[in-house]
């Protein structure tokens, strides 16, 4: 509703200052006309840009804000696969000599894999 009254104001609008005066009885109210026309025209151009500014404002804040999400994302990433990489060298350099590892295949099979199962982490 609000949208179709809004394009009904905007055409009244233009209409009344596209249309030309049925009367004109002299050159001052043409002048007059012309003058605030170009009055409300300078107005409504001030507006926009000033709405046009606000705009570019918040999108710079925005990509501010993204921009530095961005970065820690990135940062937390790089320290994430940093970690990884260190965990998967200490395993490789673990698994030769670790003994549970040889017992994993057989664990539950036999009693004397008791042991083992109860020394494992949970």
């Amino acid at each position: 509703m609000r949208i179709k009254r809004t394009f009904l104001e905007s055409i009244d609008k233009w209409n009344m200052w596209h249309s030309v005066p049925l009367l004109q009885s002299s050159g001052d109210e043409d002048d007059d006309w012309r003058l605030k026309r170009r009055e409300n025209n300078r107005v409504t151009a001030q507006k926009s840009r000033k709405r046009q500014t606000q705009r570019a404002d918040e999108l710079h804040k925005a990509y501010e804000c993204l921009d530095q999400k961005n970065r820690r994302l990135k940062k937390e990433v790089q320290f994430l696969s940093d970690e990884q990489r260190r965990l998967t060298e200490a395993l490789k350099a673990h698994e030769p000599l670790c003994p549970i590892r040889h017992c994993v295949p057989t664990l539950g099979s036999g009693p004397r894999d008791v042991g083992v199962l109860s020394s494992l982490p949970r």
